[in-house]
């Protein structure tokens, strides 16, 4: 029992493994939740909260019957199950946070069409942009030069630090990560290219004569990292739903994961999140100990695993698909280097992570003080609009320039970087003085009474008396939601 408890102790919450071996393993209710069971008891368990109000109204709905969609989807589309619930919702509309279905329900969306719509559903100003564009040029393809193609590509780069400032332009986070895995091995002539793959916690929990439960072993390997699901990256891919006996993917060498959380290492101070692992933490305010043992075992595999040089090292800044995996501080600074020692190209992997994604910063990889060779990205780049790119050095799109003639027939075309330039205008730059003023009006002509500061005057100052009630509260902000929402139709229009 001693052994296995210090596997199983990492487990979320809610529920704990009970069982005398490790081939019998049943699921309990986990016994320290009776206070505080208790206190939710009081609270009512089924009171339904009350959604937020919405001011758009979704048209309604006049397609295709729930039924006939079911029978037309296992007739017709992937045998592989991807829907979420037991009942799949049939979607209609969105706008901004909000969801709407084929009966006229309303949710609030808070997964994004996986981590894609950066934005808001139909944003009034990503809608007219590329209203616009679609009665302009849809299409033309890299043989031609066309003028959304050049103001994104300068936009984008202004966002990026040097050297970062060669863009290619392609159509989903795969194929941008297939041609990062094609940069890295062209510049480098080396092959092998390592991401992470297996929990910290591995086997290392295990005395050597435990004979391993089939469903624990499943639930060591299913988890990693995640870099697409084209023939290319699935090497790189280490989740065990994205794995499979054939072969592909050659080249790619996995390596421990430095989870925190479910690894043999890490405490309550190795990372940033405020949900930390239970286990307490000794390491002193400037370093942490985790991050040297997770490094220690990096160089082990590069010592004994690849070749003496490499091609490339992948890595999200945080892991999305495996569950939103951080690293302990300071670990893909030395990670990188260490790469570079060994001839390779580091690739941040933003597909997820990127746009403004993590708030503090609008790269995840300036999270952890590094620059990498490549940046690949996608997802919320365009809103969901099918759009991805690779951001590298002149060095390095030099390399593949001579190596092999690129060509993306759809990647960059005109509708693609008209959308993607309106997505990436979430300016800083102050609204002019009239925006500004008619909705300060606006608010005031529905009962709300706001002040204004900052150098422009384009700051709402907002101090109401301390004797405010939560009703009020939520009153003032349902009027300056809908004055901001009056606004951006303004613009769009």
């Amino acid at each position: 029992m001693g052994e296995m408890t210090l596997v199983w102790r990492h487990l979320p919450r809610p529920l704990c493994l009970v069982t005398s071996t490790l081939r019998i393993l049943e699921m309990r209710p986990f016994l320290s939740l009776g206070a505080s069971w208790k206190s939710v008891t009081k609270l009512g368990l089924h009171t339904r909260p009350k959604m937020p109000p919405c001011d758009f109204t979704p048209e309604k709905y006049q397609s295709l019957g729930y039924n006939r969609v079911l029978e037309i989807h296992k007739k017709h589309l992937s045998p592989v199950v991807t829907a979420f619930f037991q009942k799949p919702l049939l979607l209609h509309q969105g706008h901004m946070e909000w969801l709407f279905d084929a009966e006229g329900n309303r949710y609030l969306d808070f997964f994004s069409g996986i981590v894609t719509v950066s934005v808001g559903h139909c944003h009034p100003k990503v809608n007219a942009v590329a209203q616009k564009q679609l009665g302009r040029l849809w299409h033309t393809s890299a043989i031609f030069f066309h003028a959304p193609i050049h103001e994104y590509a300068e936009k984008l780069a202004a966002l990026l630090p040097e050297p970062l400032k060669v863009i290619f332009l392609v159509n989903s986070g795969s194929e941008a990560n297939d041609l990062a895995m094609l940069m890295a091995r062209a510049h480098s002539n080396n092959i092998e290219i390592i991401s992470f793959s297996l929990p910290g916690f591995s086997l290392l929990s295990y005395s050597v004569d435990q004979e391993l439960d089939p469903i624990l072993l499943l639930f060591l390997l299913c988890r990693g990292a995640y870099h697409g699901c084209s023939p290319y990256t699935l090497g790189l891919t280490n989740v065990g739903t994205y794995k499979m006996e054939l072969p592909g993917g050659i080249g790619c060498q996995p390596t421990m994961c430095p989870d925190v959380f479910r690894g043999p290492w890490g405490g309550s101070h190795c990372r940033d999140s405020p949900v930390q692992t239970i286990r307490k933490c000794s390491c002193a305010p400037d370093c942490c100990q985790a991050k040297d043992l997770y490094i220690e075992q990096f160089k082990d595999m590069l010592n004994t695993s690849v070749a003496k040089s490499i091609a490339g090292f992948f890595a999200e800044p945080i892991q999305g698909v495996n569950g939103v995996v951080q690293y302990p501080k300071g670990f893909l600074k030395e990670a990188f280097e260490l790469v570079r020692a060994r001839g390779g190209v580091c690739i941040a992997d933003e597909v997820q992570t990127g746009f403004g994604r993590l708030g503090s910063h609008f790269w995840g990889f300036q999270t952890h003080d590094v620059l990498p060779d490549i940046v690949t990205m996608a997802k919320g780049i365009g809103n969901g609009f099918p759009m991805a790119a690779v951001v590298t050095t002149p060095e390095i799109a030099k390399s593949l320039a001579k190596r092999l003639q690129h060509f993306n027939t759809f990647g960059g075309n005109p509708l693609a970087c008209a959308v993607g330039s309106a997505v990436l205008e979430k300016s800083r730059q102050p609204l002019p003085q009239e925006e500004v003023n008619k909705i300060h009006e606006d608010c005031k002509n529905m009962g709300l009474l706001v002040g204004k500061g900052g150098i422009f005057a384009q700051t709402f100052r907002i101090a109401p008396p301390m004797c405010i009630t939560k009703l009020e509260a939520d009153f003032a902000v349902e009027v300056f939601h809908s004055a901001l929402t009056q606004h951006m139709e303004r613009r769009a229009k």
